[in-house]
């Protein structure tokens, strides 16, 4: 079985410093993590991209929640998308939902463009609020650049959704269930043995590797315990 990969979130060079030192495969870059994560400015992408060499996934939301607002709230997203991938970000984080729960593919879609044809992204927890989460893999299924899910498999995290989990990640022939599943969302160590068992390869992490809290910074020692575990 191939290594895992392990996601760290980050907020700026030292946690990015810290994550990779302890063992992550790779960043999710945010602001405001009291908003569960908003787009970060290209200069903190420039820093964190400067400070390590494991790729940088950048978080493409501008409130918290899973709308993207209206026209102009898009609009800007956009701009802030096409300068990050100026800046030379060609990893993303993003993911939309109408008010009925379906898949916001305007919203999506003009970010898929913005970023560009050759950009790889995850479509984030959005999926766990989603009406149907079977819909809407079948509706972003043809999207250019989306290879990996973000999910905890339910709303209130991993506990709950474990048994949902190990049933997607079976289905991963199918059209919809393609793209790589990296849990998180509550993920703790013990949830760590069912899902490796079930054929899940990635996991998300950024509480967990905080000992201090949201407000602390990563710790490389904590990261380490994952990166341990995870094998």
């Amino acid at each position: 079985m191939s290594r895992p990969i392990l996601e760290v979130i980050a907020l700026g060079p030292e946690d990015a410093r810290a994550a990779q030192a302890g063992g992550a495969d790779r960043l999710e870059l945010v602001t405001d993590m009291a908003a569960d994560g908003l787009t970060p400015d290209r200069a903190t992408y420039a820093a964190v991209r400067a400070c390590v060499d494991i790729p940088v996934r950048v978080m493409l939301r501008a409130t918290d929640g899973f709308s993207a607002g209206g026209a102009a709230s898009l609009d800007a997203l956009c701009g802030a998308a096409g300068a990050l991938a100026a800046e030379g970000a060609d990893e993303f984080v993003l993911g939309f939902l109408t008010d009925d729960g379906r898949a916001d593919l305007t919203a999506v879609a003009a970010l898929a463009d913005a970023i560009g044809p050759r950009a790889r992204w995850t479509f984030h927890r959005a999926i766990d609020r989603a009406a149907d989460r079977d819909a809407l893999r079948k509706q972003l299924a043809d999207l250019p650049g989306l290879d990996t899910y973000l999910t905890a498999g339910s709303p209130t995290g991993v506990d709950d959704g474990l048994a949902t989990l190990v049933a997607e990640a079976a289905r991963g022939d199918e059209p919809g269930y393609e793209p790589r599943i990296l849990v998180g969302g509550g993920l703790r160590l013990k949830h760590v043995p069912v899902l490796r068992g079930a054929g899940i390869s990635a996991f998300h992490v950024g509480g967990a590797v905080r000992p201090g809290g949201w407000g602390a910074s990563v710790s490389a020692g904590a990261v380490g315990v994952w990166r341990e575990a995870l094998g």
